[in-house]
């Protein structure tokens, strides 16, 4: 298992915890609400009874103070009184001011019929009245509440989020640069001895053809150290011929690959097309490719890189003949630490695309790719 799949791993745990608190939450909410209903429609039901004790005339003096108590007691549920052909005959705990409004009683009627099943009252005279009601404020606050608390929850998770990642990101930026940097530091003494040695064995009577191979690894070298050394800082760009970049670039992988890689420049121009550039960043983002392109062929297959130039853009295609990509993985691909071999940092898509995007301020992506045919990959540069 890579580093990026043990990562997205953690991340779907701490999300399903968080998802289970979160609907734990909301469940002994709901249940307190619940609860808290029930007891408001009792409180209702004892206003109602109380109501109907104070229209019988029957009641003796203690049960009239109970009932008494009772009405006054009520002093948080909304309710409606009515008669049996809806008109409405009195109301309590709602807005003073609104309530001298018939048009308001009347709409404020129509919500809690749709909210609760009214309560009747039955007299003694077989007359029937209804008390219609809706939740208390308390009750209303509380049934939304879960809902903020997420929302309020969420929230600082994301920005505790974004604030963690800008940071951890910044940390791993400056890591990474030391260890570039390093790198280029200890390269440096063992490739100014190699050159000093090159150039004795050219004054010597060694073999031609070997030194001019052993010259080009000690330039290879020479070049690795300088793209180390470029990382964390502003390359600089020049006007280069796209074409030639590419061509040399080929030439260099392809002789050190299976010669059972075949490899294929096309272009769409016979003029050269310009680009700016910084030489040795931009190789090093074409071989990346090209050696995944290698492996996801297991060194046998074909590459074609294809030119364009329009107006504004140039873009590269490099298509290869290899396993292909799912397309759920099109951008997990560029990830640090993703990869789908059992050995390697998986870094080199995630440099070629930092090199692309934050160096030349242009773009890389894959634009298609389909199982056991092949993946292109996109790189679009400014003009």
């Amino acid at each position: 298992m890579n580093i990026y799949t043990q990562k997205q791993r953690w991340k779907l745990l701490l999300l399903a915890a968080a998802m289970l608190i979160g609907l734990a939450s909301l469940w002994y909410t709901n249940n307190l609400v619940s609860k808290l209903s029930e007891e408001e429609r009792k409180k209702v039901q004892l206003w109602a009874e109380a109501s109907r004790q104070l229209a019988n005339i029957s009641v003796d003096a203690g049960d009239i103070s109970f009932s008494l108590m009772v009405l006054q007691d009520n002093n948080t549920v909304p309710a409606i009184l009515t008669d049996a052909e809806g008109k409405i005959i009195s109301h309590i705990n709602l807005d003073t001011t609104k309530a001298q409004s018939n048009d308001y009683l009347l709409e404020v009627l129509q919500k809690m019929k749709s909210k609760h099943e009214p309560i009747e009252i039955e007299f003694a005279n077989n007359q029937h009245n209804y008390i219609y009601y809706e939740d208390s404020k308390v009750l209303y606050q509380l049934r939304f509440y879960p809902y903020f608390q997420l929302g309020i929850i969420a929230l600082f998770l994301l920005v505790s989020y974004l604030a963690f990642s800008t940071s951890r990101k910044a940390e791993q930026n400056q890591v990474w640069v030391g260890m570039a940097k390093e790198t280029a530091h200890q390269l440096g003494t063992p490739l100014s001895s190699l050159m000093a040695w090159l150039e004795y064995l050219k004054a010597s009577d060694s073999n031609p053809a070997h030194l001019a191979e052993l010259e080009k690894d000690v330039n290879r070298l020479n070049t690795i150290t300088e793209r180390f050394s470029k990382i964390g800082s502003a390359p600089v760009l020049k006007k280069e011929d796209v074409n030639n970049v590419i061509e040399n670039t080929i030439s260099y992988v392809s002789t050190r690959a299976s010669t059972k890689v075949a490899f294929k420049q096309n272009t769409a121009q016979s003029h050269q097309v310009f680009a700016p550039l910084n030489v040795p960043l931009f190789e090093w983002v074409l071989e990346n490719i090209f050696k995944n392109a290698i492996d996801a062929m297991d060194g046998e297959g074909a590459i074609t890189v294809t030119l364009i130039d329009q107006q504004q853009f140039v873009y590269i295609d490099i298509a290869d003949t290899g396993k292909g990509i799912p397309k759920s993985k099109f951008k997990t691909v560029f990830k640090p630490g993703y990869t789908s071999k059992t050995r390697g940092w998986g870094l080199g898509l995630s440099l070629s695309k930092r090199i692309v995007e934050e160096y030349h301020n242009g773009h890389i992506f894959v634009k298609s790719s389909e199982p056991d045919k092949g993946t292109v990959f996109r790189i679009v540069l400014r003009k």
